[in-house]
């Protein structure tokens, strides 16, 4: 079975959350399906998107999982962002969580050191 994933980010301002998100995943969209809606392509049919929906902005939760989470963070620290939580679970897994301007979490996990 074939299978796309689609994870979507409500926002109230459309074009700050696209600056925002550019930062964030280090590229500009890879398509725009509408003038206040973008998506990044994370990996062969897995996407994020943002879309203009102030009345339901704030409340998404994400979690992406990468193969250097360090390296990644660093990225993104480079970019000019700074992560809002970092954290170690029993298990070693690590996860650090960003949050937009509209308070959407957004996190990189990755397994122990």
């Amino acid at each position: 079975m074939a299978l796309d994933l689609f994870a979507g980010i409500p926002v109230t301002e459309y074009a700050a959350a696209l600056k925002w998100y550019e930062r964030l995943l280090g590229s500009p969209p890879a398509f725009f399906p509408n003038d206040t809606e973008a998506v990044w392509e994370l990996a062969e049919h897995r996407y994020v998107f943002i879309e203009q929906r102030p009345e339901r902005a704030g409340h998404a939760l994400h979690t992406i999982f990468v193969d250097d989470l360090d390296a990644i963070v660093a990225q993104i620290t480079e970019r000019g962002l700074d992560p809002a939580e970092r954290e170690t679970y029993s298990n070693g897994v690590r996860k650090t969580t960003y949050r937009d301007p509209d308070g959407n979490e957004i996190g990189f996990g990755g397994a122990p050191l």
